[in-house]
């Protein structure tokens, strides 16, 4: 276990360092939003575009590996549905809370995702972590604009919001870009290439700066016991699901471990946004978000040495 906490030391430090550098603070609260927009909508999608274009997608299992991401995803749907009534008994959880909590049990944060698999697996980990973000963010985004149209807001689904939160995504756009150029088979230009590259080359450390500097750990001193049955099904069932299926299908070695890393990642720092703007419980979102990241910090080794 000891070479992959190595490994995963210096992501988790970069998410410190954003932390700290926000309570410091270096700069207004509009220039982080201006680096997380830059980060969201430029750097990232370089590197996706950049990763899928020059990745070798015949060495990989990129369906199987697929498949099992995406069953994860609709057996923790599943299951939260059958627990929502018992949830709401027990600990007096509403429609908007639900959201959160479903937000909170499926979504991911790739950020951490691609910074932790490329530290580990060096480009073999970014181009399955584009595999994961390929299946899963397509998904998932339509899954949450749904409850949070249903649950949160109480209105029938409408199909324009969903559709919209698809196409508008960076991550979905950029990965059908590179899945688009690598099909075609022609070479980028040397200057594009170099050009794609530096712009990628920056995604990993804001990412990081912009995880740490969105927590909030005076809301996670005092969590509550919808935060801990969130983080228990994220952090653990959720992994396990997806190595169960991924196993199932034939999926071995790295392929596997990427696909346990992406299901095990804690949820993703926009469903604090997403909460916010439809209505959903921000504050409890807000708690489950920065649980979810400290406790990663020993579930994604622990889920790693297992599956190694």
């Amino acid at each position: 276990m000891f070479p992959i906490i190595a490994s995963l030391t210096p992501v988790f430090l970069i998410i410190v360092l954003g932390a700290w550098l926000k309570a410091v603070p270096l700069m207004e609260d509009a220039g982080w939003r201006g680096l997380e927009r830059a980060t969201y909508y430029v750097f990232f999608p370089a590197m996706i575009i950049m990763t899928m274009a020059k990745a070798d997608l015949r060495s990989v299992p990129v369906i199987a590996m697929g498949l099992a991401l995406i069953g994860g995803i609709l057996a923790m749907t599943a299951i939260l549905m059958a627990l929502r009534p018992l949830l709401a008994r027990s600990f007096g959880m509403d429609g908007p809370a639900f959201t959160s909590v479903f937000q909170g049990a499926t979504r991911w944060n790739s950020f951490v995702a691609i910074a932790t698999a490329g530290a580990l697996f060096g480009q073999m980990g970014l181009t399955l972590t584009a595999i994961s973000v390929a299946a899963m963010i397509p998904l998932l985004n339509v899954l949450a604009v749904v409850m949070l149209q249903h649950y949160a807001q109480d209105k029938p689904i409408v199909l324009g919001p969903t559709l919209k939160a698809i196409v508008t995504n960076p991550f979905i756009w950029s990965s059908a870009i590179g899945i688009a150029i690598n099909a075609i088979g022609v070479p980028l230009p040397t200057i594009a290439m170099r050009f794609g590259d530096i712009l990628g080359a920056a995604a990993l450390g804001t990412g990081l700066l912009l995880v740490g500097a969105g927590l909030d750990v005076r809301a996670a001193l005092r969590p509550r016991a919808l935060t801990w049955v969130t983080t228990a099904l994220k952090l653990l069932l959720m992994p396990a699901m997806a190595a169960g299926i991924a196993l199932a299908l034939g999926v071995g070695g790295v392929p596997l471990q990427v696909a346990i890393l992406s299901a095990g990642m804690p949820t993703a720092s926009g469903s604090y946004i997403l909460a916010r703007q439809m209505g959903g419980d921000a504050p409890l979102m807000a708690e489950i978000l920065t649980v979810q990241t400290l406790i990663a910090v020993v579930t994604i080794p622990l889920i790693l040495a297992l599956a190694a």
